[in-house]
């Protein structure tokens, strides 16, 4: 079998290390070739020590500052030598056997670049968890969606995604990789520093033709909300403007420029939203979003003219041609089956 590399990236994460990485420690070494290593960006805290003292067997890499989510994960990645990688958050629980189907699919099928398992709620083990369910897919102006999650409407886990599917993007707190073809595509995008760059790595290996694939006898549970609340505004300006950055990059059809447009208006309606009803400091985040998307264009048009080369034409099935907020607040379809 494979070798394969469990990577949990640590910032300041002591408390949740302590609680985490004992499970992920009993539930992934016990597979053949499987390897649990912490890469840590310049923690602040008593994560180092922590690791000396109760885990001196964990491999640790320890880098010089913090380079955020992507930063940390292309450094470390860098030095390592095994086939597949697995990026798992540090407040995620594992499961009994939860690797072995991940690295048997990728043994099986060359076509599939990366992979996760169903990911669960851990404070509700019943229900997905908001940041990936059972696998990701985004509407045609770029909102992301799950089987299992539809905007703020998380569904109760009835088996009814057991399956393995393809989709366009798996959640980055347990993205499943190979290793050499990770390294290949340049990583993470370092530029979005965290959040959604797991959308936009996925989305340019499907791109390339790699299926993304979403394991359903493999399952998870993630705290979630462990770096950065869903109402904290930073994390708002961080979803709003690597969506837009993302989309620039990504989006392979002559229609582009008319979906980005449409896209700033339904942003547009988002911001007065946050005005009116006196949540100033996120209308600030969308805002300033739109602002450092405009600053940075011409850095995104040249990542755009790049990953042009070998890029499949028009829109990926992933990519589904409906809108979601349509969906969602007009037709109240609030469960991925029930989407048209």
């Amino acid at each position: 079998m494979s070798t394969v590399a469990v990577v949990i990236l640590n910032w300041n994460g002591v408390k949740l290390l302590d609680h985490y990485l004992p499970t992920v420690i009993e539930t992934s070494t016990t597979l053949e070739g499987a390897e649990v290593i912490v890469a840590d960006n310049a923690s602040t805290d008593d994560s180092l020590k922590l690791l000396a003292e109760k885990y001196p067997t964990v491999r640790t890499i320890v880098l010089d500052k913090n380079y955020g989510f992507a930063g940390g994960y292309n450094r470390a990645i860098a030095q390592l030598e095994h086939d597949y990688v697995v990026l798992l958050n540090s407040d995620v629980a594992t499961s009994r056997d939860w690797l072995k189907p991940l690295v048997e699919l990728l043994d099986s099928d060359a076509t599939v670049g990366a992979c996760a398992p169903k990911i669960l709620d851990d404070k509700r083990h019943t229900h997905f968890e908001y940041a990936g369910a059972a696998g990701g897919y985004i509407d045609i102006f770029g909102f992301p969606f799950c089987r299992g999650r539809v905007l703020d409407s998380v569904e109760e886990d009835k088996g009814q995604y057991d399956d393995n599917a393809d989709c366009l993007w798996v959640c980055g707190a347990a993205l499943t990789v190979r290793r050499e073809l990770y390294l290949e595509m340049g990583g993470l995008d370092e530029d979005f520093f965290a959040h959604m760059e797991e959308i936009d790595l996925c989305w340019r290996l499907r791109n390339k033709g790699y299926r993304i694939v979403t394991v359903g006898n493999s399952s998870i549970y993630h705290l979630g909300g462990a770096t950065l609340s869903q109402t904290n505004p930073r994390k708002t300006y961080l979803n709003f403007r690597n969506n837009l950055w993302m989309l620039v990059k990504n989006l392979n059809t002559r229609w582009w420029v008319m979906i980005i447009l449409g896209r700033l208006v339904l942003d547009g309606m988002a911001a007065m939203a946050y005005l009116v009803s006196g949540q100033f400091a996120f209308f600030r985040a969308v805002f300033m979003a739109h602002i450092d998307t405009y600053r940075n264009v011409s850095t995104l048009f040249a990542k755009r003219r790049r990953l042009a080369e070998g890029r499949q034409n028009g829109l990926v099935p992933e990519v589904r041609r409906l809108s979601l907020v349509w969906q969602y607040y007009i037709r109240k379809h609030r469960t991925y089956n029930i989407l048209k």
